[in-house]
């Protein structure tokens, strides 16, 4: 496990103490890990293009699943449902992926590379993208 829980990803799970829950959020989501059991609630305001403004976050994880959650949150402003959904789907196909494998473009998603070889984190890594897709989703611009 010592390759797995690198400084790096250790270090990102201190960053989560600067993404609070939001006091008046426009919409929220949460993702689980069938795996793993690792829960997320991910709080958005969004601008008036359905982007994410402001968020905030409540997760009950491993190292993996907050570090991917820190990861999620230092990006994830000014992006919309259409990235999210984009960003969801390069990530899983990464994880899924034999060998090196095409990186996704999500900055600082490299940090997570260790992660791959173990897939009962695969389910943790994917919470916070799982959790926006379903928000930006709800979002009343998005109907």
């Amino acid at each position: 496990m010592s390759k797995l829980y690198t400084p790096e990803i250790l270090a990102l799970a201190v960053e989560l103490a600067d993404y609070p829950r939001l006091p008046s959020p426009q919409i929220s989501a949460e993702a689980r890990s069938a795996t793993c059991g690792s829960t997320l609630t991910l709080d958005l305001s969004l601008d008036p293009a359905d982007r994410v403004d402001a968020l905030g976050l409540a997760l009950s994880a491993c190292a993996i699943g907050q570090a991917s959650a820190a990861v999620f949150a230092r990006e994830a402003r000014g992006r919309g449902a259409e990235e999210m959904l984009a960003a969801l789907g390069e990530i899983e196909t990464w994880l899924g992926e034999e060998g090196e494998g095409a990186q996704p473009r999500w900055p600082g998603i490299a940090v997570l590379a260790p992660a791959r070889a173990y897939p009962a984190r695969h389910g943790a890594i994917l919470m916070p993208w799982k959790a926006a897709v379903d928000a930006l989703c709800k979002a009343p611009h998005a109907r």
